[in-house]
């Protein structure tokens, strides 16, 4: 086996130009091509990552079928182009990596996983924050048992924007958070529920413009992927439109729930959860880039019908350093070389997630009935 494999970047918007730069810096990888339906972005990594005249740069999906020795893909375009894009991949021998949600279609997600199976692929998902230090040490803390009896888990995650004009609140923020509850606790959900609130999509406000804009969508990803798309997309509350707050509680099997509160209408921006224990408390908040992982000690001690508050002291646990999306793509490249699906961010991990969001969806549009994910996909 070489050393080296050769990746193609599929889309380098946002997030996409983040896993080039990684992928660019890998000694085990060779760039091969970059594809993108915008010449101009093209032409500005070519220039950024003084790229060398042999690395194909093209518009058309299909153009990566010409490029000899190609072993994975890192795809990160729009989720709507994801199931197309991700079965022609795994069809024609690529290893994939792709950005999250996996699609947005629980029966879709698992006939991908079931494929790359079949043909001995990786297939994986870029769920960043498994890989973040704070996430990987919470998860050690908590199964450590240094909070004594967990009692129950919250986050929050807010802003002023962007505003989706695709997805509402809930698709668009709360997968970062259910996936680092599900890691720290190693567990997922068996019941969830949703409700939100509508203020500046309402539905009969935001059809009309839902439609134009997948139209354009369409006709411009179509560059990339040649007309390879899924009928899929995720189930808004059509009879209210696109929620812009949403709150969410999940209920994993030992009865711990967790709490979620997401909103892209909040001046103040928040990245911040915490479980909550008889020994402490447990806080991940990012917007402490310093020291974004805490464990606050602190319980009660009964005296009489008086609950007093004893050992109480702050740590601010140290963290490895590294970027956490370069530890995704070093993760894909030895998951490729040992052929070995990734233990943290598999296709079956990209699927539980996006079936705990389909089940929420349900809960959303019933104005928070609680629904039940008995058969969810296991690892």
């Amino acid at each position: 086996m070489t050393n080296q494999i050769k990746i193609a970047v599929i889309g380098v918007g946002r997030w996409g130009v983040h896993l080039l730069r990684n992928f660019l810096a890998h000694p085990q990888v060779d760039v091969v091509a970059v594809v993108d339906p915008h010449p101009e972005r093209l032409a500005a990594i070519k220039q950024q990552f003084h790229l060398d005249d042999d690395v194909v740069l093209t518009t058309q999906w299909e153009d990566l079928k010409k490029v000899p020795g190609l072993t994975g893909v890192a795809i990160a375009t729009p989720a709507t182009t994801h199931y197309a894009l991700i079965k022609d991949a795994l069809q024609n021998g690529y290893h994939v990596l792709a950005e999250k949600p996996l699609t947005l279609d629980p029966a879709e997600c698992r006939e991908l996983c079931q494929l790359a199976e079949q043909h001995h692929l990786i297939l994986m998902v870029d769920h960043t924050y498994l890989f973040h230090p704070a996430v990987e040490q919470g998860q050690a803390v908590v199964q450590a048992g240094k909070l004594g009896d967990l009692r129950y888990g919250y986050a929050t995650r807010t802003h002023l924007g962007p505003v989706r004009q695709d997805v509402d609140a809930l698709w668009d923020l709360a997968i970062h958070d259910i996936a680092i509850f599900n890691a720290w606790l190693r567990q997922i959900p068996v019941k969830v529920q949703a409700t939100g609130t509508v203020w500046l999509q309402r539905a009969g406000e935001q059809g009309e413009m839902r439609e134009m804009r997948e139209q354009g969508e369409m006709r411009e990803q179509g560059r990339i992927a040649n007309n390879y798309y899924s009928s899929s997309s995720p189930s808004s509350p059509s009879s209210q439109g696109l929620a812009d707050l949403v709150w969410l509680t999940l209920t994993y099997p030992d009865g711990f729930q967790a709490y979620i509160h997401l909103c892209w209408l909040n001046p103040d921006k928040q990245r911040r959860l915490g479980i909550v224990g008889s020994l402490g408390s447990l806080i991940f908040d990012e917007m402490l880039r310093s020291s974004p992982l805490t464990l606050l000690h602190g319980e009660f001690e009964q005296q009489g019908n008086q609950f007093i508050p004893v050992n109480q002291r702050q740590v601010v646990l140290e963290l490895e350093p590294g970027e956490p999306l370069e530890r995704v793509c070093s993760c894909f490249v030895v998951s490729i070389f040992n052929n070995t699906p990734s233990e943290i961010s598999s296709g079956w991990v990209g699927t539980q997630l996006v079936e705990i969001l389909a089940a929420l969806t349900v809960s959303l549009e019933q104005g928070g009935k609680p629904v039940f994910l008995n058969n969810c996909s296991q690892v």
